[in-house]
């Protein structure tokens, strides 16, 4: 990383942090949690892991990141923030694809974004409250090629853009990813039943984007994606 994007990467995660202080989302984050809870009902969804230049890389991010999501349990009320939980990937994760500008680069940690989308995705399913997500700016699969349900992606960052969900159920709820052969896999374990719920999506297309609407059974509008379509770029 250049000396001038490592200070801006470390302004914005400073002044990130100021701001968790002060609003005291840094108190509801969730920790790791040594002492044993059980947690005997589960809900569980699955994406492929698709081949290409970088999987070994991809798998080795994913396992390392399920590894640090799996010790956290997400007590009533807690945030579950992406990036406190996973840290600063220089440190520990290797180069994997992905999109930054609407280009696709190689850069420490690409990849991660399947595993916070995949947390997003079981998340709606669950009723989990989404308190920060962000998709992607451009749609670079075609039907064929894509992992998950278009609108189901969040795009993170490092210091700058982050997924948090806030477990507002009486009782503690726990991600538990693991990666079997090219499948992520990830259960949303609870001591109290969750209620799944259906999604349904409203995908509208033009020559130049996608827009997918997201509501649930009662047609609450849960969220609003926008994609560019660069056809140089899809795959």
């Amino acid at each position: 990383m250049s000396y001038w994007k490592n200070i801006k990467r470390t302004r914005k995660v400073l002044l990130r942090f100021l701001t968790d202080l002060f609003s005291r989302d840094l108190f509801r984050f969730s920790r790791k949690k040594k002492e044993s809870i059980q947690l005997d009902y589960s809900l569980a969804l699955s994406q492929e892991i698709k081949k290409n230049e970088t999987f070994d890389s991809k798998v080795f991010n994913f396992k390392l990141a399920s590894k640090l999501i799996n010790e956290h349990v997400i007590m009533p009320n807690e945030i579950f923030s992406f990036w406190h939980v996973i840290g600063n990937p220089e440190k520990q994760f290797q180069k994997g694809r992905t999109i930054q500008n609407g280009k696709i680069i190689e850069e420490v940690g690409g990849g991660l974004c399947q595993v916070s989308g995949i947390i997003y995705h079981m998340s709606l399913i669950a009723g989990l409250k989404i308190i920060e997500r962000y998709n992607h700016s451009v749609d670079i699969y075609t039907e064929a090629s894509r992992f998950c349900p278009l609108g189901t992606d969040a795009t993170i960052v490092y210091g700058y853009k982050d997924l948090r969900v806030q477990n507002t159920n009486s009782f503690p709820v726990k991600f538990q990813l693991e990666v079997r052969e090219d499948t992520l896999h990830v259960k949303l374990l609870s001591t109290s039943k969750l209620e799944e719920n259906k999604l349904i999506f409203n995908i509208e297309n033009s020559e130049t984007e996608r827009k997918v609407l997201l509501f649930n059974e009662e047609s609450q509008l849960l969220s609003t994606s926008t994609y560019k379509i660069i056809p140089e770029l899809i795959s």
